[in-house]
């Protein structure tokens, strides 16, 4: 494909197209634009095909995603980040960037152009590169002759040419879905005795405290809900990180915790807090002194013995907005280093968070942006959050990303397509199935046992859903992902299995 024969640079939302000053170059499809002090905002890249036109297409999402992923004709105004695959005549299409570009980039295909969009903005201005040459990103496109699930897996692995993944398959307890942040020393106790009770002898399962356990856990500020830190005091409902976790090992499993960077009740000075109309203060990552902060809070739980870290919240704490709510990157975004783009910055504190955990620590990173976080955490939520409460929900946002992000799987990380919450208050009978589907997809297991749900029959099925997740990392497929938002038919290395959700 001759992407390059249409290159355009824009400074200031498209107005203005930048002629002087400024040098765009391909080596093997890397894009490389060099400028000196001419302000700048995107680069274009526009081929003449209206061949897929009336090809069947599917896309990423920014982040995670929101139960919308499906293949559907093509929309020239469609938003597609990172990569796309159409489907024509029984060939497969693929188009993307690299895993850990420098920009953000999205893809359009459609009324007879194929569009790529490689915002190198700080923030939401322009950003001037005062002479040095930024590598945004590098391209990649295939045609295969297989099967898309096939075809998309193998593109997954161009993509992202080292991917960092666990070294042994991820399953155990998270007690958010039966908790909802109500939780304490005993309730995790207790929910960590029925994670070990069910596991199989061997692979050791996890046992994830979410969110409730910080200091100011449940405080009120500006009247919303606060969950943010100081991350380095727990309140008085555990008193004792560090010997909770010492009590988990004791109890046969493997100490995990949550916990939120970008927002803390810490007295810092201004010009480290994100300059934005209409959030709550949350921490610049621009920001050296924020940088070491979220450093020393990661050293500070490593420290504590937690042997896998759940960062949440970033990309929401950075962009103001959800990945559901339009355009992701259409938001007022003030940094205080303007050097860098945004692509940069969030890469940046993605590696500073990794370092500060070491190798023996598990990094999973929730809210966070994939196509950036790949080769540098080992998992990835790869959708919304599922529920102990709504089974719509679960079904929405759990299935169709268990489906649709499967390629990923391996490729880019381990993927985790969230939690199967068990409560009495989402049918069994679903959930049953939930649990299943997950327990043979190869990716990561993590359940929510309320008491009063711990049924013997509840008890049967998750010992042989945690036997069956702690011995496979292969990927399953949905057979009919093609055709339904919400696959009912998938093929592991168990067999076959047909589900009614």
């Amino acid at each position: 494909m001759g992407f390059f024969d249409n290159i355009t640079v824009y400074q200031k939302d498209y107005n203005t197209v930048v002629a002087d000053d400024v040098i765009v170059k391909s080596d093997g499809g890397k894009v490389t634009v060099r400028g000196d002090l001419t302000p700048l905002s995107y680069i274009q890249l526009e081929v003449e095909d209206n061949y897929l036109d009336d090809a069947l297409v599917l896309g990423d999402d920014w982040e995670r995603g929101y139960g919308a992923f499906e293949w559907k004709k093509a929309e020239s105004t469609r938003i597609m980040p990172w990569y796309f695959a159409a489907i024509k005549e029984n060939k497969v299409y693929c188009y993307g960037v690299k895993t850990q570009p420098n920009a953000l980039c999205s893809w359009k295909c459609g009324n007879g152009k194929i569009q790529l969009n490689i915002d190198i903005r700080n923030g939401s201005e322009d950003i001037v590169l005062s002479g040095r040459s930024l590598e945004a990103c590098t391209i990649v496109n295939k045609v295969y002759d297989c099967d898309a699930f096939s075809a998309l897996q193998d593109f997954c692995r161009l993509m992202c040419g080292s991917p960092r993944l666990p070294r042994f398959p991820v399953y155990g307890g998270n007690d958010w879905y039966c908790n909802y942040g109500n939780n304490s020393y005993e309730k995790i106790i207790t929910h960590a005795k029925r994670i070990v009770e069910c596991s199989p002898e061997g692979n050791k399962p996890f046992m994830v405290i979410d969110d409730g356990w910080q200091l100011c856990h449940q405080s009120s500020v500006d009247g919303d809900h606060f969950n943010g830190g100081p991350w380095k005091y727990c309140n008085d409902n555990f008193a004792d990180m560090k010997m909770l976790a010492g009590e988990i090992v004791k109890i046969g499993a493997i100490p995990g915790i949550w916990f939120r960077p970008l927002w803390t009740l810490e007295k810092l000075p201004d010009d480290v807090i994100m300059k934005r109309i209409g959030i709550t203060k949350k921490l610049d990552p621009s920001c050296d002194m924020v940088l070491n902060k979220i450093k020393e809070d990661v050293k500070t739980i490593k420290n504590w013995g937690y042997k896998l870290i759940k960062h949440d919240f970033t990309t929401f704490d950075i962009f103001g907005k959800w990945g559901y709510e339009g355009n992701m990157t259409d938001t007022e975004i003030h940094f205080s280093d303007h050097s860098k783009t945004t692509a940069e910055i969030i890469k940046n504190m993605y590696i500073e968070i990794r370092e500060a955990a070491g190798d023996d620590v598990i990094i999973m990173g929730c809210n966070t942006i994939g196509h950036l976080s790949a080769g540098i955490f080992e998992i990835q939520r790869t959708g919304d959050d599922t529920s102990g409460i709504e089974w719509e929900r679960t079904k929405k946002y759990g299935i169709n990303t268990l489906a649709f992000r499967m390629p990923q799987h391996n490729n880019f990380y381990c993927a985790d397509a969230d939690c199967v919450g068990i409560t009495n208050e989402v049918p069994w009978e679903k959930n049953r199935q939930w649990l299943d589907v997950l327990s043979k997809s190869g990716t990561a297991l993590f359940v929510s046992i309320a008491g009063d749900a711990y049924t013997d029959e509840v008890k049967k099925e998750l010992k042989s859903a945690f036997t069956r997740a702690a011995s496979n990392t292969t990927a399953s497929k949905a057979i009919d992902w093609i055709e339904n938002m919400l696959p009912q038919r998938w093929n592991s290395i168990f067999g076959e299995d047909q589900y009614d959700w």
